[in-house]
């Protein structure tokens, strides 16, 4: 027995591997989960398929025409051609996962996706440049050898010694093995299944082995290539990773440790500092602790580089990162904690599978080089930044921190072509002085999400001409769209031709109570075109709900049943969006974020909109107040203005009462400095509304809506002692 105890057997796990691989029957999730099985196998079926599917393009219009849905006919060429690009991206990682199924399970192609697919750009694309990262560029040779090191040094400490030659020197088989004990809070035990079952002992060294199989190690790293390399060692030594936020400590930083059971921690050396005062709850928690690189270190804190330096860098049997499911866990991705301590979202094999495909989704090729300053600790910037890179085997340049000021001439330099955004960053460049360097660029495709329309129009116009593909999708979720016709605004599309690929539905949502609307069925109920609602997909084995670390009640409220007919089960995204008449999806906002004021619904991303139109604010940040003696909440908005602008009240409520209805205008105003947000650029919304607006306890400026006199005025102690008595009406 011993850590090596994968050895055979293989042939049960293969064959199991390979029956997911061939129909993906235990699912997956995001954006290639839902319809996998409809990818056609055969070509003699494809022709069949295109000849039946003749006649129904030819009576289409007539069938458009009866259901009135013109408006959406004009955009037809652009859903089939999605339509026929997503089922040649599904078809072409189907062929990678059973190549990995039926490769040898000595060599790297038969290990967990991140590992056949860095193997295999080794093999195809060694010279291709993977990563640039300030002066250094790594190819996908060197990468892959950066990353074998790191999974010898993990294996080290999981107690094996796979010799110099990179296979394991000796190891019998020792039949097929146990589950690796989960960690705390983690019922599914992850990848490196097979290592289960050792006494912890290295070869032929007898030291105690740091890592059990299976065992989770945390990353609280900043985005560089030794993070790259860290993870993807992990990966190929079967081991789970979760990313860790690099701003949290104490409380927050131990309650994400302990929820997704990590074992080890590897801490960025700058970080140390602020880390002190947790590290005795850290070593109290069992954890072993590694600094990713060189200096004085307190006791019991190795240097992890200075391991992984010394380990050869040829590669490592497959078998030990080949999972026994396509779904079991790999990685933990935190949520981003707007309305809590943040969540440890289970990530699968099977959706680092499908990510790969996220550039080839949205037209992005192999020769492209794609700029990302995105933290990797999240979705956006790890599994469709990087791993939609290796996908297509491109180049990614990697940013450890975003800077307005040099972001054009970063692009200049290295030739970007594509932009990986979240909508704060693209707001910050327009607000950014005219340079020389943004002109002459060559970026042709930004992508991304949460781009508000106000600033999009001010992007294209100033820094086109350029695409912006606009997505939709949760680190959790079973759904995303992709708004591939550039639709200003949209995030998406609701063609039937998308909704038979990527099933969703949106349903009404009652506000108030915070539920879905039901009819006497107790059924859910769709919504109209125009009209706000719920986003919700089917959970399936195709499209499955992989839920967080820890109880389930950290998953209330996130699964619905019952919605369509009995037994069924959807995953409530927790979104509010609008589907127009001519298919378009967009967002409308959170259902946390919307309010009630005098009876009416507030959507507070339709407020800031209005907000953002005045030149002389540059960020909103809207939200609902409770004030005593009154139901519901008021409408309340964080303003930041745009220099050397100043505050022009009488035409901010010129503005607000033209353009917004009487129950919607906010009645309290905030003026900072700048807003408060996440680490990912989210406004910080629960916090603005548990502040309040009570003059004695906030240093900022504020101001009341009063309506009898046409204007905002400033919100004194007086006034608001008025406002409590009821003698000041709102």
């Amino acid at each position: 027995r011993g850590v090596c105890q994968r050895r055979r057997a293989h042939g049960k796990e293969r064959s199991q591997l390979e029956r997911e691989a061939l129909g993906f029957r235990e699912g997956g999730t995001g954006m290639f989960a839902s319809g996998w099985n409809q990818t056609v196998p055969t070509e003699e079926a494809g022709s069949m398929a295109a000849l039946l599917l003749l006649p129904l393009l030819l009576l289409l219009p007539l069938l458009l025409l009866k259901l009135h849905l013109w408006p959406q006919l004009r955009w037809l060429p652009a859903d089939l051609a999605f339509a026929l690009r997503a089922l040649r991206c599904k078809r072409a990682l189907r062929a990678r996962a059973l190549a990995a199924a039926a490769a040898d399970p000595e060599s790297p192609e038969g290990g967990c996706s991140l590992a056949w697919r860095l193997a295999e750009l080794a093999r195809q694309r060694p010279a291709h440049t993977f990563l640039i990262h300030g002066s250094r560029r790594f190819s996908y040779s060197e990468a892959e050898r950066e990353s074998n090191r790191a999974a010898r040094a993990f294996l080290r400490a999981l107690g094996w010694d796979g010799g110099p030659g990179g296979s394991d020197s000796g190891a019998g088989s020792a039949g097929e093995g146990e589950r690796a004990a989960p960690g705390a809070g983690d019922a599914a035990a992850g990848s490196g299944a097979g290592l289960a079952g050792g006494n912890g002992a290295a070869r032929g060294g007898g030291a105690a082995a740091l890592l059990a199989p299976g065992a989770t190690v945390a990353l609280l790293l900043p985005a560089g290539p030794e993070f790259l390399w860290l993870w993807f060692g992990l990966a190929k030594a079967g081991l789970r990773t979760a990313f860790v936020p690099t701003a949290l400590r104490r409380g927050p930083l131990l309650h994400c440790l302990r929820s997704c059971g990590a074992r080890a921690l590897v801490l960025a050396p700058e970080f140390l500092e602020s880390l002190e005062p947790d590290l005795p709850a850290l070593r109290g928690m069992g954890l072993h602790l590694w600094a990713a690189g060189p200096g004085t270190h307190p006791a019991g804190i190795s240097d992890l580089l200075a391991e992984v330096s010394a380990e050869v860098d040829g590669p490592v049997p497959g078998y030990l990162s080949s999972p026994q499911s396509i779904t079991d866990t790999c990685l933990y991705i935190f949520t981003s904690g707007t309305t809590g301590l943040p969540k440890a979202a289970r990530i699968s094999h099977l959706k680092i599978l499908q990510c790969q495909g996220f550039y080839q989704l949205c037209g992005v090729h192999q020769e492209d080089v794609i700029y990302l300053a995105l933290p990797l600790y999240h979705m956006s910037g790890s599994l469709l930044g990087v791993v939609g890179c290796l996908g297509i085997g491109a180049t990614v340049v990697l940013k450890s921190k975003f800077s307005a000021g040099q972001f054009w001439e970063d692009c200049q330099q290295h030739r970007v072509t594509v932009f990986q955004y979240i909508g704060e960053l693209c707001r910050y460049l327009v607000n950014q002085p005219l340079s020389k360097a943004e002109h002459g660029h060559k970026v042709r495709l930004a992508v991304g999400s949460g781009l508000r329309p106000d600033t999009w129009e001010r992007f294209v116009r100033r820094f086109g001409p350029l695409q912006v593909l606009e997505t939709y999708g949760l680190t959790e979720g079973n759904v995303a769209t992709i708004n591939y016709t550039g639709q200003q605004g949209a995030v998406g599309r609701a063609s039937w031709l998308y909704k038979h690929i990527f099933p969703f539905s949106l349903i009404r949502y009652d506000v108030t109570i915070g539920e879905p609307i039901r009819d006497p069925r107790g059924h859910c109920v769709a919504t109209s075109p125009g009209e706000p609602g719920l986003l919700v997909a089917p959970v399936s084995q195709q499209s499955p709900f992989l839920g967080y670390a820890g109880g389930p009640e950290l998953a209330q409220g996130k699964l619905l049943k019952d919605v369509f007919r009995p037994g069924d089960v959807f995953f409530n995204t927790g979104d509010l969006l609008v589907c127009d008449d001519q298919g378009f999806l967009r967002f409308h906002d959170r259902t946390g974020d919307t309010f009630r004021w005098k009876g009416e619904n507030v959507a507070t991303t339709e407020v800031a909109e209005v907000f953002e139109a005045l030149d002389f604010l540059q960020e909103v940040n809207v939200y609902g107040v409770t004030v005593p003696g009154h139901e519901g909440r008021a409408g309340m908005a964080a303003l930041v203005l745009r220099p050397p602008h100043s505050l022009d009240l009488m035409q901010l409520y010129t503005h607000v009462s033209e353009n917004l209805p009487p129950y919607a205008r906010p009645r309290f105003l905030r003026l900072q400095e700048s807003l408060a947000t996440t680490e990912t650029f989210k406004q910080q919304k629960v916090r603005m509304a548990e502040e309040g607006f009570d003059p004695s306890t906030l240093s900022d400026p504020l101001y009341v809506l009063d309506q009898a006199a046409g204007t905002y005025l400033p919100l004194t102690p007086t006034r608001y002692s008025a406002l409590l008595a009821g003698d000041l009406r709102i």
